[in-house]
């Protein structure tokens, strides 16, 4: 079976719906990493888009990322300012809702569709050709206990390991002017909301494919 996955979306719907026309009929299966959310102006479009991809496409796996998580935390009354910084304010517009408001009336103006996604999405995932996660994956421990950590925020930590999981990691979160193909990696984030490009990789051909990003968010925290 052939999988397609694809990097970090950050509000592009223009950039995501491009690269599904691209790819969404070539693969038997579709793997999102997470970071659906914020910085770009169209979060409500691409969890719309996405939600209707599911209903569509035969299997589709969406993974969570650290933004989803941010989200999450922001929504419970942790880290308000953090999250507004990097991307939330773009979210809450795009959902018409004010950034003044709290957490559990922003959790009543989402969509329940669009809420139940965002809350309800596991850390990893795998086939015959990889493993799955937005940021990577801690050497030496087991798939199934893996933190939250790791899977959503780690760095150079797991990019300059050369641990073999068995399957190459294919990941995202860190972003890379174009991909990166190690022996046991592949980073496919190319920064689609920082004006770099939306990518997908098509396994197990190795296939690259990406469509033009948005410049919507200035590169500086990138959480």
């Amino acid at each position: 079976m052939t999988t397609c996955v694809i990097g970090d979306i950050h509000g592009c719907h223009a950039s995501l719906a491009a690269l599904l026309d691209r790819v969404a009929d070539r693969a038997d299966r579709l793997v999102f990493l997470g970071d659906y959310i914020d910085r770009g102006p169209e979060t409500r479009k691409v969890i719309d888009l996405l939600l209707a991809l599911k209903r569509q496409q035969r299997q589709v796996i969406f993974l969570m990322g650290n933004h989803e998580l941010m989200l999450q935390q922001y929504l419970a009354g942790e880290d308000r300012s953090v999250y507004l910084g990097v991307g939330g304010r773009q979210t809450l517009a795009s959902y018409d809702i004010p950034a003044g408001l709290r957490g559990p009336a922003i959790a009543a103006a989402l969509p329940p569709a669009h809420l139940a996604f965002l809350s309800d999405l596991p850390l990893h995932w795998q086939d015959e050709h990889a493993i799955y996660v937005h940021a990577g994956l801690q050497p030496g421990r087991h798939l199934s206990q893996q933190s939250a950590d790791w899977c959503l925020w780690v760095r150079d930590r797991f990019i300059r390991s050369d641990y073999d999981f068995g399957k190459p990691v294919v990941f995202g979160h860190t972003v890379f002017e174009k991909p990166l193909v190690q022996a046991n990696k592949i980073g496919i984030d190319t920064g689609a909301a920082y004006g770099g490009r939306l990518t997908a990789v098509i396994l197990p051909e190795m296939e690259f494919v990406s469509v033009p990003g948005e410049q919507v968010h200035p590169y500086g925290a990138a959480l």
